[in-house]
């Protein structure tokens, strides 16, 4: 049986919250997260979809990277405030590349925590790989629209045994070039019903960043 997407007041008031009520029409901005299961013949066994309740404070270091820049004016190099206290970065870079790349990855876990803008880990991840309470991630997928970013995985039990994911966090790798390698939870959520997934079956995780005017 396919389960039916669960809309709670908890989500319409994130909706009230995202949302401009001076402006009509829909909120300029929405996120979701969203897992698909299906079985070992490929039928879709359970499908759930939930607003994203939770960016932490790196969502905001990240926004403040391409707002505020990476250094505070032409007289003074130095990383702003913001961005320093968020991430720990180094206030002023001497001798190494000024260059800052990023990437993205998702983690699955079997357990819950209460929110917070610094967490910075699942409560319970399941790691990758074919041992029992384990999970084979796929590789990560991101693809856009003119107003969606969406970021995937397929991931698949390779066991006989059900494992149920109860979290899932979006994760982003923060390099500089001759400095370091920061890595920062960028949103945490925990699902209203908690995904099975069963022996030999795989399943897919999106979560997706929507903007509307």
């Amino acid at each position: 049986m396919v389960s039916q997407n669960v809309v709670s007041e908890d989500d319409i008031i994130l909706d009230e919250l995202l949302s401009d009520k001076d402006i009509p029409g829909k909120p300029p901005f929405k996120a979701y997260v969203e897992a698909t299961v299906y079985d070992k013949d490929g039928n879709i066994i359970q499908h759930q979809r939930q607003p994203m309740r939770s960016l932490t404070q790196y969502f905001l270091g990240l926004i403040a990277i391409l707002t505020v820049g990476t250094y505070q004016s032409s007289s003074i190099d130095q990383a702003p405030p913001i961005i320093v206290n968020i991430f720990g970065f180094p206030s002023q870079i001497n001798g190494a590349s000024p260059l800052i790349y990023w990437s993205w990855s998702i983690q699955l876990g079997s357990g819950t925590q209460s929110f917070s803008p610094t967490l910075n880990s699942l409560a319970a991840p399941i790691v990758n790989g074919t041992g029992t309470g384990e999970l084979e991630y796929g590789v990560l997928y991101v693809s856009y629209t003119s107003t969606s970013i969406i970021v995937g995985i397929t991931v698949f039990n390779p066991t006989a045994t059900t494992i149920t994911v109860s979290e899932i966090g979006l994760f982003i790798t923060i390099t500089m070039p001759g400095v370091s390698t920061y890595n920062f939870l960028f949103s945490y959520d925990t699902f209203s019903t908690p995904i099975s997934i069963p022996g030999n079956a795989m399943a897919t995780f999106q979560i997706t960043l929507s903007f509307s005017g």
